[in-house]
């Protein structure tokens, strides 16, 4: 039987080292190449300057009536019912014959049991839509104004 030292024993026990194959420099600068696009464009193009006033004060620039709908639909999903109403009063400032804003108008107004408000909204909706087609497509919103004038 051979006896082993604990310095033999180490050396089977430590790995074999392991060696990487080197990387290309072409797929390296291919991997980066978006990266110095992306500096690049962001040093050509500056950002638009925000709007001011005649005193060169900064002044708050609401987004279309399309992205105000939006937004209002986002707070009226999170049940933040001020914040979506005037979200969609800022859309109809924008835009008075903008029915989407309407509608959303009425659904807040709904969610927040102000009948008579909800019914106006509907109803200024249904009027502001283009066409009959759309009208015809708004049965939830005959629904409801029937259910609301219903309790009302």
């Amino acid at each position: 039987m051979v006896a082993l030292t604990r310095s033999d024993m180490r050396s089977a026990w430590t790995p074999a080292p392991v060696r990487l194959p080197a990387v290309p420099v072409l797929l390296l600068a291919l991997a980066l190449s978006p990266l110095t696009a992306r500096a690049q464009t962001s040093r050509t193009a500056p950002p638009p300057e925000p709007p001011t006033d005649a005193d060169g004060n900064f002044v708050y620039a609401p987004p279309g009536p399309a992205k105000s709908v939006e937004i209002g639909n986002f707070y009226l999903k999170r049940h933040k019912y001020k914040a979506a109403i005037s979200r969609f009063q800022e859309a109809i400032q924008a835009r008075p014959d903008y029915a989407p804003a309407y509608l959303g108008l009425g659904r807040t107004y709904e969610k927040m049991n102000m009948k008579q408000k909800a019914l106006d909204a509907y109803q200024a909706y249904l009027d502001k839509l283009p066409s009959d087609k759309d009208a015809e497509e708004a049965k939830d919103v005959h629904r409801a104004m029937d259910r609301l004038r219903a309790e009302h």
